[in-house]
This record gives structure tokens, sequence and C-alpha cells, in this order.
């Protein structure tokens, strides 16, 4: 049986220091899942295709048959590991609540219990007719989030 522990040793062997897995899953039938990403810069095929191989190659598939898969996250999939707040600071993102709020805002600070997004937002000041920008920080403990991605900038 292919274990999640022996992906692992498998992985740690290859992995950079700045290399780090957001996900590693294992399904039946031996279907080997790996999100691979990386703090310094956008993950490459070609580290996928070494992480790939790093695994494919020292396992047997004459002993137990299994499905291969290493990617990239997804621009379009939510933060699963602490280090991809790490990764994403400085850049815009989208934080959800659980309670439902939603706010858009730069990530300027991520530590393990909470991270601070700056937002920018037109609001109607007191006694004022306009409109101006606000500028705001705002703290959010990470037990109030229900999900946090990147912002896609065009």
């Amino acid at each position: 049986m292919i274990t999640e522990k022996k992906i692992q040793d498998l992985i740690d062997e290859v992995l950079a220091p700045e290399q780090f897995i957001v996900a590693l899953d294992i399904q039946l039938g031996n279907k080997i899942y790996i999100e691979l990403d990386n703090l310094d810069k956008a993950t490459s095929i070609t580290d996928c295709i070494k992480m790939s191989r790093q695994v494919e190659h020292n396992l047997d598939r004459e002993t137990e048959d299994f499905s291969l898969e290493v990617t990239s996250p997804g621009l379009d999939k939510p933060f699963r590991v602490f280090k991809q707040y790490i990764k994403n600071i400085g850049r815009p993102v989208i934080v959800r609540r659980i309670e439902g709020e939603k706010l858009e805002g730069t990530l300027l600070v991520a530590e393990e219990n909470h991270i601070i997004i700056e937002t920018k937002e037109k609001k109607r000041i007191e006694g004022r007719k306009a409109k101006e920008w606000v500028i705001e920080q705002v703290n959010i403990p990470m037990s109030e989030i229900k999900e946090t991605l990147v912002k896609i900038v065009f």
C-alpha cells in the first residue's frame, strides 16, 4: 500500500527550501495528488516534472499500480496553508469572513494568528457632499477567515 508518509519522504528528498506542499492526497486506487508551490516565484512546469519524476521513479508499478498528478495551486483556489499568505504579502486579495463579510485589499501582514489587509474605498465623509477615498488597515484573526483568494487584476 502506498502511504502518505512514503510519498512525503520522497517529496522531502527533492523539495527546495523555498518550495512547499499545499496539498498531498492519496485517494482510493492509489490516486496520488500533489500540489506544489514556491515562496519566491511562480511554480514552473519544470518544478512539477521534477517532483513527478522523483515520486514515480521511486515507486514500483509492478508491485502496486498508481496514478500521479503534480500541479501548482490555481489562482482560482483559496489559500490552504499559511505559507500561501506569506508568499502573497503585497498582493491584492479577497478575504471572506465566516459571518459572510467580504473584504478586498492588499495583504500587508501575515502571522500565524492574524492577517492585516489595507482596504481602499470611497465613503461619504460627514459634512461633505462628495465621497472621498478612505484607506484603512483591517486586522483579521485567522479564526474568522472562511477563505482568502488572490485578486486577479488585469
